[in-house]
């Protein structure tokens, strides 16, 4: 367990955190998932998103929402903060960790329902399937699945030299790192092409039925909290596995995060890309 900061950092270093995966990570999880839907399914959130609009071009919107007024409301809905003691114990609770705003794993449940209700107005559905798209990103990420120093937003560490947090490299610097650029057309396609290759016939070849063991939209709440947990436990096998408080992290720390990193980003699009099948498949 990380010692106890007593000093407040500068607000901005928690910033980040707003965009897990960052803005790329999120459109390289919904690219991926796009490569695998079924024809029909393709067909299904088409209709729902609307004429030329892709995933991974509203894959961050969820993010830009929580900011409004009219958002604030969806905030607890990107994370959930696991009270557990890495790198010791790793663990995820609903019914301690879910509180009683809500948190990821209860989102995923709630507009898995909301997507499928016809009552609903066009514009709800629409948001509703974007968030979905989103949250099954969020819950990728490990420290969104983690409480420990809000999700390793106060652990303060450098990248380049520049002061920021463990979150926010987690989100954005070491992404675009491993992409080979910021976010862009072009990164975006090397890096989606890149980790699906991996998926299909490469390092996850061998993995991948085991990432979408559970992609159930009847049990929705059950799958989403076995995805947190599987992420969460990589805080203990690695993310949080050793005190990184003032490190500079573009080094040996950033070398040993990226199979993770990857990994990570890979397993959630090519489990919303199941889970859009299947939902797909249940609304013909």
């Amino acid at each position: 367990m990380y010692p106890s900061i007593t000093l407040l950092l500068p607000a901005v270093l928690s910033l980040p955190s707003a965009y897990a995966w960052g803005t790329l990570g999120h459109a390289t999880v919904a690219a991926i998932a796009q490569n695998y839907l079924t024809a029909s399914a393709k067909t299904y959130v088409s209709g729902i998103l609307g004429k030329g609009v892709t995933m991974p071009s509203i894959a961050s919107w969820a993010d830009d929402y929580r900011y409004t007024t009219a958002g604030r409301f969806s905030a607890p809905f990107h994370f959930i903060d696991a009270e557990d003691t890495p790198p010791s114990a790793c663990s995820v609770s609903l019914s301690r960790d879910c509180g009683a705003a809500g948190c990821v794993v209860s989102a995923i449940s709630n507009y898995t329902q909301r997507v499928q209700d016809g009552r609903l107005t066009t514009e709800n559905t629409k948001e509703a399937m974007e968030f979905l798209i989103h949250f099954i990103g969020d819950i990728t990420q490990p420290l969104h699945d983690e409480a420990e120093l809000v999700g390793g937003n106060d652990i303060a560490v450098t990248w380049d030299g520049a002061a920021t947090n463990l979150h926010a490299c987690w989100d954005t610097q070491m992404v675009e790192k491993a992409a080979g650029g910021a976010n862009s057309s072009a990164t975006l396609s090397s890096f989606s092409k890149k980790l699906i290759a991996m998926i299909d016939t490469g390092t996850y070849a061998s993995q991948k039925a085991g990432w979408v063991s559970c992609v159930n939209i009847k049990t929705a709440e059950t799958c989403a909290l076995q995805w947190a947990q599987d992420a969460n436990a990589l805080n203990c096998a690695y993310v949080l596995k050793k005190n990184e408080t003032g490190v500079e992290l573009d080094g040996s720390y950033y070398t040993g995060a990226v199979p993770y990193l990857e990994m990570q980003i890979a397993k959630g699009g090519y489990r919303l890309g199941a889970y859009l099948n299947n939902l797909a498949a249940a609304n013909p």
